[in-house]
Protein backbone atom coordinates (compact mmCIF):
# COMPACT_ATOMS: atom_id res chain seq x y z
CA UNK A 1 0.00 0.00 0.00
CA UNK A 2 2.86 2.37 0.88
CA UNK A 3 4.66 1.62 -2.39
CA UNK A 4 1.51 2.34 -4.41
CA UNK A 5 1.01 5.65 -2.61
CA UNK A 6 4.62 6.67 -3.23
CA UNK A 7 4.18 5.75 -6.88
CA UNK A 8 1.13 8.02 -7.16
CA UNK A 9 3.00 10.91 -5.55
CA UNK A 10 5.92 10.38 -7.94
CA UNK A 11 3.55 10.56 -10.89
CA UNK A 12 1.88 13.68 -9.50
CA UNK A 13 5.11 15.46 -8.55
CA UNK A 14 5.81 17.05 -12.00
CA UNK A 15 2.33 18.57 -12.14
CA UNK A 16 2.53 19.72 -8.51
CA UNK A 17 5.95 21.27 -9.17
CA UNK A 18 4.62 23.23 -12.16
CA UNK A 19 1.56 24.39 -10.20
CA UNK A 20 3.72 25.47 -7.28
CA UNK A 21 6.39 27.16 -9.40
CA UNK A 22 4.17 28.98 -11.88
CA UNK A 23 0.97 29.31 -9.83
CA UNK A 24 1.44 29.44 -6.08
CA UNK A 25 4.86 31.12 -6.06
CA UNK A 26 3.81 34.18 -8.13
CA UNK A 27 0.58 34.37 -6.12
CA UNK A 28 2.62 34.40 -2.89
CA UNK A 29 4.80 37.23 -4.24
CA UNK A 30 1.66 39.20 -5.15
CA UNK A 31 0.23 38.64 -1.67
CA UNK A 32 3.44 39.80 0.01
CA UNK A 33 3.75 42.87 -2.23
CA UNK A 34 0.18 43.94 -1.41
CA UNK A 35 1.20 44.41 2.24
CA UNK A 36 4.31 46.51 1.51
CA UNK A 37 4.88 50.20 0.87
CA UNK A 38 5.32 51.54 -2.68
CA UNK A 39 8.79 52.62 -3.77
CA UNK A 40 9.47 56.14 -4.97
CA UNK A 41 10.17 55.07 -8.56
CA UNK A 42 8.33 51.77 -8.73
CA UNK A 43 8.98 48.57 -6.87
CA UNK A 44 8.36 48.26 -3.14
CA UNK A 45 9.89 49.20 0.19
CA UNK A 46 10.08 46.35 2.66
CA UNK A 47 7.88 48.05 5.22
CA UNK A 48 4.62 46.42 6.28
CA UNK A 49 1.58 48.48 5.29
CA UNK A 50 -2.12 47.98 4.66
CA UNK A 51 -2.43 51.25 2.71
CA UNK A 52 -2.99 49.37 -0.56
CA UNK A 53 -6.25 47.90 0.75
CA UNK A 54 -7.26 51.12 2.50
CA UNK A 55 -6.71 53.02 -0.76
CA UNK A 56 -9.25 50.79 -2.46
CA UNK A 57 -12.09 52.31 -0.41
CA UNK A 58 -10.72 55.56 0.99
CA UNK A 59 -8.81 58.68 -0.06
CA UNK A 60 -6.20 59.99 2.33
CA UNK A 61 -5.94 63.75 2.76
CA UNK A 62 -2.38 64.94 2.07
CA UNK A 63 -2.56 67.63 4.79
CA UNK A 64 -4.18 66.10 7.88
CA UNK A 65 -3.98 62.40 6.88
CA UNK A 66 -7.74 61.88 7.37
CA UNK A 67 -9.63 59.27 5.38
CA UNK A 68 -12.74 59.86 3.29
CA UNK A 69 -14.76 57.22 1.50
CA UNK A 70 -14.23 57.05 -2.28
CA UNK A 71 -16.16 54.83 -4.70
CA UNK A 72 -13.78 55.39 -7.64
CA UNK A 73 -12.29 51.91 -7.65
CA UNK A 74 -15.59 50.30 -6.68
CA UNK A 75 -17.11 51.88 -9.79
CA UNK A 76 -14.33 50.40 -11.92
CA UNK A 77 -14.98 46.96 -10.44
CA UNK A 78 -18.74 47.39 -10.88
CA UNK A 79 -18.27 48.45 -14.52
CA UNK A 80 -16.00 45.47 -15.13
CA UNK A 81 -18.44 43.00 -13.56
CA UNK A 82 -21.34 44.54 -15.49
CA UNK A 83 -19.51 44.38 -18.83
CA UNK A 84 -18.30 40.83 -18.13
CA UNK A 85 -21.84 39.70 -17.24
CA UNK A 86 -23.23 41.46 -20.30
CA UNK A 87 -20.62 39.82 -22.53
CA UNK A 88 -21.43 36.43 -20.97
CA UNK A 89 -25.17 36.82 -21.55
CA UNK A 90 -24.62 38.17 -25.06
CA UNK A 91 -22.28 35.29 -25.90
CA UNK A 92 -24.86 32.82 -24.57
CA UNK A 93 -27.65 34.37 -26.64
CA UNK A 94 -25.53 34.19 -29.80
CA UNK A 95 -23.63 31.02 -28.98
CA UNK A 96 -26.54 28.75 -28.04
CA UNK A 97 -28.33 28.81 -31.41
CA UNK A 98 -24.95 28.63 -33.14
CA UNK A 99 -23.96 25.51 -31.21
CA UNK A 100 -27.40 23.97 -31.76
CA UNK A 101 -27.14 24.68 -35.48
CA UNK A 102 -23.77 22.92 -35.67
CA UNK A 103 -24.92 19.97 -33.53
CA UNK A 104 -27.99 19.46 -35.75
CA UNK A 105 -25.87 19.22 -38.89
CA UNK A 106 -24.73 15.86 -40.33
CA UNK A 107 -21.54 14.53 -38.74
CA UNK A 108 -19.49 15.07 -41.90
CA UNK A 109 -20.30 18.82 -41.89
CA UNK A 110 -19.71 19.64 -38.24
CA UNK A 111 -15.92 19.81 -38.45
CA UNK A 112 -16.14 22.53 -41.10
CA UNK A 113 -18.40 24.68 -38.92
CA UNK A 114 -16.19 24.12 -35.87
CA UNK A 115 -13.19 25.10 -37.96
CA UNK A 116 -14.89 28.37 -38.88
CA UNK A 117 -15.71 29.04 -35.21
CA UNK A 118 -12.11 28.50 -34.08
CA UNK A 119 -10.54 30.26 -37.08
CA UNK A 120 -10.31 33.68 -35.34
CA UNK A 121 -8.02 32.13 -32.72
CA UNK A 122 -5.40 31.74 -35.42
CA UNK A 123 -5.00 35.52 -35.32
CA UNK A 124 -3.53 37.44 -32.39
CA UNK A 125 -6.10 39.03 -30.05
CA UNK A 126 -4.54 42.46 -30.55
CA UNK A 127 -5.06 42.27 -34.32
CA UNK A 128 -8.63 41.01 -33.92
CA UNK A 129 -9.46 43.82 -31.51
CA UNK A 130 -7.93 46.40 -33.83
CA UNK A 131 -10.07 45.00 -36.66
CA UNK A 132 -13.18 45.65 -34.53
CA UNK A 133 -11.92 49.19 -33.95
CA UNK A 134 -11.73 49.76 -37.71
CA UNK A 135 -15.27 48.45 -38.16
CA UNK A 136 -17.02 50.50 -35.46
CA UNK A 137 -15.10 53.78 -35.71
CA UNK A 138 -16.77 56.91 -37.15
CA UNK A 139 -15.32 56.17 -40.61
CA UNK A 140 -15.84 52.42 -40.26
CA UNK A 141 -17.96 50.01 -42.24
CA UNK A 142 -21.00 50.26 -39.94
CA UNK A 143 -21.28 54.05 -39.97
CA UNK A 144 -20.44 54.39 -43.67
CA UNK A 145 -23.08 51.78 -44.55
CA UNK A 146 -25.76 53.48 -42.44
CA UNK A 147 -24.94 56.89 -43.94
CA UNK A 148 -24.93 55.45 -47.48
CA UNK A 149 -28.39 53.92 -46.93
CA UNK A 150 -29.69 57.22 -45.55
CA UNK A 151 -30.62 55.84 -42.14
CA UNK A 152 -28.38 58.36 -40.36
CA UNK A 153 -26.83 61.72 -41.25
CA UNK A 154 -23.96 61.73 -38.77
CA UNK A 155 -21.75 58.84 -37.60
CA UNK A 156 -22.87 57.04 -34.45
CA UNK A 157 -20.27 57.45 -31.71
CA UNK A 158 -19.64 53.82 -30.79
CA UNK A 159 -15.88 53.84 -30.36
CA UNK A 160 -14.40 54.63 -26.94
CA UNK A 161 -17.61 53.75 -25.10
CA UNK A 162 -18.83 50.84 -22.98
CA UNK A 163 -20.78 49.66 -26.03
CA UNK A 164 -17.55 49.28 -27.99
CA UNK A 165 -15.98 47.29 -25.15
CA UNK A 166 -19.13 45.13 -24.92
CA UNK A 167 -18.95 44.33 -28.65
CA UNK A 168 -15.24 43.58 -28.43
CA UNK A 169 -15.62 41.25 -25.46
CA UNK A 170 -18.36 39.24 -27.16
CA UNK A 171 -16.32 38.95 -30.34
CA UNK A 172 -13.18 37.94 -28.43
CA UNK A 173 -14.71 35.26 -26.22
CA UNK A 174 -17.70 33.96 -28.20
CA UNK A 175 -15.89 30.73 -29.24
CA UNK A 176 -15.37 29.95 -25.53
CA UNK A 177 -19.15 29.78 -25.27
CA UNK A 178 -19.88 27.94 -28.50
CA UNK A 179 -17.46 25.04 -28.02
CA UNK A 180 -18.69 23.84 -24.57
CA UNK A 181 -22.29 24.25 -25.71
CA UNK A 182 -21.58 22.20 -28.81
CA UNK A 183 -19.92 19.50 -26.69
CA UNK A 184 -23.16 19.16 -24.69
CA UNK A 185 -25.62 19.52 -27.57
CA UNK A 186 -23.71 17.01 -29.67
CA UNK A 187 -24.78 14.33 -27.18
CA UNK A 188 -28.43 15.36 -27.42
CA UNK A 189 -30.71 12.60 -28.66
CA UNK A 190 -32.83 14.47 -31.19
CA UNK A 191 -35.41 11.70 -30.97
CA UNK A 192 -36.37 13.24 -27.62
CA UNK A 193 -37.07 16.52 -29.42
CA UNK A 194 -39.21 14.71 -31.98
CA UNK A 195 -41.05 12.88 -29.18
CA UNK A 196 -41.77 16.17 -27.44
CA UNK A 197 -43.23 17.59 -30.65
CA UNK A 198 -45.31 14.42 -31.05
CA UNK A 199 -46.72 15.09 -27.58
CA UNK A 200 -47.85 18.54 -28.78
CA UNK A 201 -45.16 20.49 -26.94
CA UNK A 202 -44.51 23.96 -28.30
CA UNK A 203 -41.03 25.06 -29.42
CA UNK A 204 -40.58 27.04 -26.23
CA UNK A 205 -41.55 24.03 -24.11
CA UNK A 206 -39.14 21.80 -26.01
CA UNK A 207 -36.38 24.34 -25.49
CA UNK A 208 -37.07 24.75 -21.77
CA UNK A 209 -37.78 21.16 -20.78
CA UNK A 210 -35.67 19.10 -23.22
CA UNK A 211 -32.83 21.02 -24.84
CA UNK A 212 -31.74 23.42 -22.08
CA UNK A 213 -31.54 20.75 -19.31
CA UNK A 214 -29.41 18.58 -21.59
CA UNK A 215 -27.16 21.53 -22.43
CA UNK A 216 -26.81 22.79 -18.84
CA UNK A 217 -23.22 21.50 -18.33
CA UNK A 218 -22.17 23.31 -21.51
CA UNK A 219 -23.99 26.48 -20.45
CA UNK A 220 -22.24 26.49 -17.07
CA UNK A 221 -18.81 25.80 -18.58
CA UNK A 222 -19.28 28.38 -21.32
CA UNK A 223 -20.41 31.09 -18.90
CA UNK A 224 -17.38 30.48 -16.67
CA UNK A 225 -14.97 30.43 -19.62
CA UNK A 226 -16.35 33.75 -20.89
CA UNK A 227 -16.95 35.59 -17.62
CA UNK A 228 -13.53 35.08 -16.01
CA UNK A 229 -11.31 36.28 -18.91
CA UNK A 230 -13.78 39.06 -19.77
CA UNK A 231 -13.61 40.32 -16.17
CA UNK A 232 -9.84 40.71 -16.35
CA UNK A 233 -9.63 41.82 -19.99
CA UNK A 234 -6.92 44.35 -20.80
CA UNK A 235 -6.43 44.73 -24.58
CA UNK A 236 -10.11 45.11 -25.48
CA UNK A 237 -10.96 47.96 -23.07
CA UNK A 238 -7.60 49.61 -23.71
CA UNK A 239 -8.10 49.81 -27.49
CA UNK A 240 -11.88 50.09 -27.79
CA UNK A 241 -12.30 52.13 -24.62
CA UNK A 242 -9.46 54.47 -25.51
CA UNK A 243 -8.21 54.57 -21.93
CA UNK A 244 -11.40 56.41 -20.91
CA UNK A 245 -13.41 53.37 -19.78
CA UNK A 246 -11.14 51.52 -17.35
CA UNK A 247 -11.69 47.91 -16.42
CA UNK A 248 -9.93 45.96 -13.68
CA UNK A 249 -7.18 44.72 -15.99
CA UNK A 250 -6.37 48.29 -17.08
CA UNK A 251 -6.39 49.48 -13.47
CA UNK A 252 -3.90 46.79 -12.43
CA UNK A 253 -1.63 47.47 -15.42
CA UNK A 254 -1.76 51.21 -14.69
CA UNK A 255 -0.60 50.69 -11.10
CA UNK A 256 2.40 48.62 -12.21
CA UNK A 257 3.15 51.09 -15.02
CA UNK A 258 2.50 54.81 -14.93
CA UNK A 259 1.36 55.07 -11.31
CA UNK A 260 4.28 52.98 -10.01
CA UNK A 261 2.20 51.74 -7.10
CA UNK A 262 3.00 48.04 -7.08
CA UNK A 263 1.35 47.24 -3.71
CA UNK A 264 -1.98 48.68 -4.83
CA UNK A 265 -1.73 46.83 -8.16
CA UNK A 266 -1.06 43.60 -6.27
CA UNK A 267 -3.96 44.30 -3.90
CA UNK A 268 -6.32 44.99 -6.81
CA UNK A 269 -5.27 41.72 -8.48
CA UNK A 270 -5.91 39.78 -5.27
CA UNK A 271 -9.28 41.46 -4.75
CA UNK A 272 -10.23 40.47 -8.30
CA UNK A 273 -9.17 36.88 -7.64
CA UNK A 274 -11.18 36.76 -4.39
CA UNK A 275 -14.29 38.13 -6.15
CA UNK A 276 -14.00 35.44 -8.83
CA UNK A 277 -13.38 32.63 -6.34
CA UNK A 278 -16.26 33.66 -4.07
CA UNK A 279 -18.62 33.95 -7.05
CA UNK A 280 -17.66 30.50 -8.34
CA UNK A 281 -17.92 28.95 -4.87
CA UNK A 282 -21.39 30.37 -4.29
CA UNK A 283 -22.51 29.24 -7.74
CA UNK A 284 -21.14 25.70 -7.30
CA UNK A 285 -22.82 25.33 -3.90
CA UNK A 286 -26.09 26.70 -5.25
CA UNK A 287 -25.96 24.35 -8.23
CA UNK A 288 -25.18 21.41 -5.96
CA UNK A 289 -28.14 22.15 -3.68
CA UNK A 290 -30.43 22.62 -6.70
CA UNK A 291 -29.28 19.30 -8.15
CA UNK A 292 -29.79 17.49 -4.83
CA UNK A 293 -33.24 19.07 -4.46
CA UNK A 294 -34.29 17.80 -7.85
CA UNK A 295 -32.80 14.41 -7.17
Amino acid sequence: MGAARRRRWQLLSPALLIIGLFGLFPLTITLVYSFLSPGSYGGVRWEFSTDAYVQFLFDRDIFDDTLSFSATYLNIFARSIGLALGATIGSLIIGFPTAYFIASKPANQRNLWLFLITLPFWVNLLIRTYAILLIIRDEGIINLSLIWTGLIDQPIGILYTDTAIFIGLIYSYLPFMVLPLYASLEKLDFRLVEAAYDLYASRLQVLRHVIVPMAKPGIVAGCILVFIPALGAYITPDLLGGGKQLMIGNLIALQFGGSRNWPFGAAAALILMVVVMVSLTVYVRYSGKEGNGRG
